[in-house]
């Protein structure tokens, strides 16, 4: 095997858990013996007709032995119905299988990003890295989720604090679907290098500790969210719906600056008021300043 094998393995078994989600009727196959069939979803062959390769191809393709071209990964694209983001992941596998993975460390934010974190007052922000790892936070997002300070640096992990956090299952009025949303980021940042340490490790400690994240990393759905809302139940003002947006740092594209806010007039926003009012660190006086 090649170094290209981690990615093209990935890619077969990327390819195998999408077309086991098909069946022959939603691609106009017709059956005449439904019992006969052995596998769910459709079979290589039947994808192997569809995108017009031989069947030997389309099985070294999903045994992670053979790059697909081009042509062909846009046919078996079409073919598994794949959307924007699967997509995505299935082409980065294939581009970065000819690389060499990266030795990378996780790098800290730019004090400047963290200057800006701490002035945003009123609003909960907080900067992911690769893996979700959390890097900085400000003062409000603290009070949102947790208070990330009090944790050790390597628990500073969104998807690690999801799955055995148990406060996080009741900060979050519909967990699983923010549970199976963390699962697909995860395994989307994992076409950079399926067979990095971290993220062997962390997978690893997940799949013991959590059957769902189990069940959920074998399933390969991927995902990549820039914007969206939650619902969160908070321990101290009840029930809030934020938006939140996500923005890439120009410096460094594993970093992410998430930013919370509610809708102007609405009781999440003056719940987010009276969480940032109790929140407000306690300014520093220089000893100078107090009379004698």
């Amino acid at each position: 095997m090649t170094e290209r094998a981690p990615h093209l393995r990935e890619l077969g078994g990327f390819l195998k858990a999408r077309r086991a989600e098909l069946s022959p009727e939603d691609v106009g196959l017709s059956v005449h013996s439904a019992a006969a069939r052995r596998v769910a979803g459709l079979r290589r062959e039947e994808v192997a007709d569809l995108a017009a390769i031989s069947h030997d191809y389309y099985t070294r393709i999903e045994q992670g032995r053979l790059a697909p071209s081009e042509p062909v990964l846009d046919a078996l694209v079409r073919v598994l119905r794949l959307d924007d983001a699967q997509r995505d992941y299935a082409e980065n596998l294939v581009r970065r299988a000819d690389r060499r993975p990266a030795k990378r460390g996780q790098k800290s934010v730019r004090p400047q990003l963290q200057r800006l974190l701490d002035q945003l007052t009123e609003t909960p922000a907080l900067v992911f890295g690769r893996y979700l790892d959390i890097l900085a936070w400000n003062h409000l997002a603290a009070a949102l989720i947790t208070d990330f300070g009090q944790m050790p640096p390597r628990q500073r992990n969104y998807v690690r604090m999801v799955f055995t956090d148990p406060a996080m299952r009741t900060l979050y009025a519909d967990w699983e679907s923010v549970a199976r949303t963390c699962v697909a980021i995860l395994r989307m940042d994992a076409a950079a290098n399926p067979t990095d340490p971290q993220l062997t490790a962390l997978v690893g400690e997940l799949s013991i500790a959590d059957e769902q994240f189990r069940q959920w990393w074998a399933a390969r759905n991927v995902a990549r969210q820039e914007f969206g809302s939650k619902t969160l139940n908070h321990p101290d003002v009840g029930e809030m719906t934020l938006n939140w947006d996500t923005f890439s740092s120009s410096g460094d594209s594993e970093q992410h600056l998430v930013l919370w806010s509610a809708e102007p007039g609405t009781t999440s926003h003056e719940k987010l008021r009276i969480l940032t009012s109790w929140s407000a660190p306690v300014p520093r006086r220089d000893p100078a300043d107090h009379p004698n």
